[in-house]
């Protein structure tokens, strides 16, 4: 019996907004330099260039630590995860009512959950032995492929990165305790901080209303090792392990 998924991943819009699509960008060009503690000059510019200079700043990192909850389509997902530019993640979601652990890995997927994991994954007729192992597979497969859009911040936010409703400039705050531009999108209710010093990095993603919650977004280029798990069961080959 082939291996299932029945995991329904939401939408992104609905997940956090098109100025996530900002905070999680990809990480693939070069971004801009500058002191941590010189004013970077964002805050004297238009809410649309401020969006633009973090975006190209999020592409340009090596690696980001993702964390926070907010609620999509009605149901909460949280997060904690590590992003690594043209390698992979690893940490831990909470979707759905699911509790899962994850490691990409140069685009092998490695994914860990309880007993209903497994039963959502896999289906009820799961073996009990392969409840809370590690599950391993192209992060196409289609027992995995939901997970695998949660790893890669590429595939996550395609579709949807620069798509967003008219900007408003909403002030300068203190995130992280590092002066921030605050761009706001009225529309999906949701407010972007950019650093208005050093590198202009995404800090904080908040969104307000019926998909309250917020998403922080820290050590910018900080070392991250991924590590592939010791002990792995293949999802290819599971028809012929039952």
């Amino acid at each position: 019996m082939a291996a299932r998924c029945a995991v329904r991943m939401p939408s992104m819009r609905a997940l956090a907004g098109s100025l996530a699509a900002v905070a999680l960008a990809t990480l693939a060009l070069a971004g801009c330099g500058g002191s941590a503690d010189s004013p970077n000059g964002i805050a004297a510019m238009s809410p649309q260039e401020i969006v633009a200079r973090a975006t190209r700043a999020a592409r340009g990192a090596a690696t980001v630590h993702v964390a926070g909850s907010i609620v999509s389509a009605h149901r909460p997902i949280s997060l904690n995860m590590e992003l690594v530019s043209q390698k992979g993640a690893e940490g831990a979601v909470r979707l759905g009512g699911l509790d899962v652990r994850l490691v990409e890995l140069e685009g092998t997927l490695f994914v860990k959950g309880d007993a209903a994991f497994a039963e959502r994954v896999l289906g009820a007729s799961a073996p009990a032995r392969l409840r809370g192992e590690w599950l391993q597979g192209p992060a196409g497969s289609p027992a995995l492929a939901p997970f695998s859009r949660l790893g890669d911040a590429r595939r996550l936010l395609a579709g949807v990165l620069g798509e967003h409703g008219q900007l408003v400039d909403a002030g300068v705050h203190t995130v992280q305790g590092r002066s921030a531009v605050a761009v706001e999108d009225p529309a999906a209710a949701g407010t972007l901080y950019v650093a208005s010093t050093g590198v202009p990095y995404p800090l904080e993603l908040v969104k307000r209303g019926a998909d309250a919650g917020t998403v922080v977004f820290d050590r910018w280029n900080r070392p991250v090792t991924l590590t592939a798990p010791g002990h792995t069961i293949l999802v290819g080959r599971l028809a012929g392990r039952r």
